[in-house]
């Protein structure tokens, strides 16, 4: 998808830019999958702010999709492509020959009347999902699961990409997006290809409206506060840090490896990320 700049008409279009949605196909999404998406504001189940800057944001369906893939050896084909609200990639209605209707996370390259296979058999084609020690070494894929047969839970923002880079005696090696090479079960299935949507890391939104909109609220600088708010708050006048820089409850903000020594998945890590 390419950028589209907006004529400086306004003060909020200036600098703001579009992307180019003439590659998308339905204005409507299926019925049959979508729900209204409840509003959580960032707060969990007792109304205590879990999640700052949040709130205030549209209403908005959630699209099922499915993570699982589980219509092995079904043929389907690709009906619509379309716009999701709730994420960064574009979605994509698949028609499966006995009738039965997903959404799936649209890669790069697939179009609308493709065809799509999911199963040990599958061409290495975009949108097709195979087991990893069925993918041979230097493909781009996406939808990792990490648990076989739980669903896709890596790789599935827009522009995402993870690259089989070996095998050992009981695991696939993976090449994250991050950089991090880990160790996955070749069980686990993936999808083939390149999330499209690319170009949507360099939208400038123009104006803030559009980011309350979308449900994100206002940041405010640990400086600007008062020292009671935020361990960078207070002095005279417009005054520094002072310290290394911390978080509103006083944790390392930068710099500083949070991560357990001891955590179960360590020994999937072959190689940390840069």
């Amino acid at each position: 998808m390419a950028l589209k700049l907006l004529k400086p008409i306004t003060s909020g279009t200036r600098f703001a830019s579009r992307l180019d949605t003439s590659m998308l196909t339905a204005r409507r999404s299926e019925k049959r999958l979508t729900y209204i998406l409840p509003k959580q504001s960032g707060r969990n189940a007792t109304g205590t702010v879990t999640t700052r800057h949040q709130g205030a944001r549209q209403k908005r369906f959630y699209r099922e999709i499915d993570w699982k893939r589980d219509k092995i050896d079904i043929p389907g084909e690709v009906v619509t492509i379309e716009y999701d609200p709730n994420r960064t990639a574009n979605i994509a209605l698949v028609k499966y020959i006995d009738g039965a209707r997903r959404y799936i996370l649209a890669p790069d390259g697939l179009a609308v009347g493709q065809r799509i296979f999911s199963g040990e058999t599958a061409a290495l084609l975009p949108g097709n999902t195979l087991p990893l020690s069925n993918i041979p070494v230097g493909t781009a894929v996406h939808n990792l699961e990490i648990v076989p047969g739980k669903g896709a839970q890596m790789v599935r923002s827009a522009g995402g990409a993870a690259t089989i880079v070996g095998f050992e005696e009981n695991y696939t090696l993976v090449r994250l997006p991050s950089g991090e090479v880990r160790r996955f079960n070749p069980a686990c299935r993936a999808t083939i290809g390149q999330l499209g949507n690319t170009e949507w890391k360099n939208i400038n939104f123009g104006k803030a409206g559009r980011k309350r909109l979308l449900g994100i609220r206002p940041t405010v600088r640990g400086t600007a506060q008062n020292p009671r708010s935020h361990p960078h708050g207070g002095g005279e006048g417009r005054s520094g840090e002072g310290m290394h820089p911390k978080t509103p409850w006083g944790k390392s903000a930068r710099g500083t490896r949070t991560r357990k020594k001891t955590k179960h998945s360590a020994k999937l890590i072959a190689e940390r990320r840069k």
